[in-house]
């Protein structure tokens, strides 16, 4: 079963029966595994356990990443205006930014809240 996960092709893999299935990823390029493994009571919930993680864990680093551009912009904005006084256009470009970085908070905690943990 293969699935997209962002721009990667992932091959999901499942082993087991009865009671007890484990699934894994394996990119669909390189056939390389990767990630962490998921166990459930059906072979659909291990597999579903398992894209939902690696949905999870896409949309977060893109969070981080997000996160790490708007840090690196205000701090650029602060550089650029260090020296003028407390109400020049600067500071709106530095209160402007630093919002942006509270944004970008915002949503990496709200990716953090909904991380799947396994049964």
């Amino acid at each position: 079963m293969e699935h997209v996960i962002g721009t990667t092709a992932v091959r999901i893999e499942a082993t087991g029966s009865g009671g007890h299935w484990t699934a894994s990823a394996v990119s669909v390029d390189t056939g390389d595994r990767f990630g962490i493994e998921w166990s459930a009571s059906s072979e659909a919930d291990a597999r579903g356990g398992l894209i939902q993680w690696l949905e999870w864990q896409h949309d977060h680093a893109a969070a981080l990443v997000e996160l790490q551009r708007a840090q690196h912009t205000y701090h650029k904005a602060v550089a650029d205006h260090a020296f003028e006084g407390e109400s020049g256009p600067g500071r709106e470009v530095q209160r402007a930014t630093l919002d942006g970085v509270d944004a970008a908070r915002q949503r990496l905690d709200a990716v953090r809240q909904r991380r799947p943990v396994p049964a």
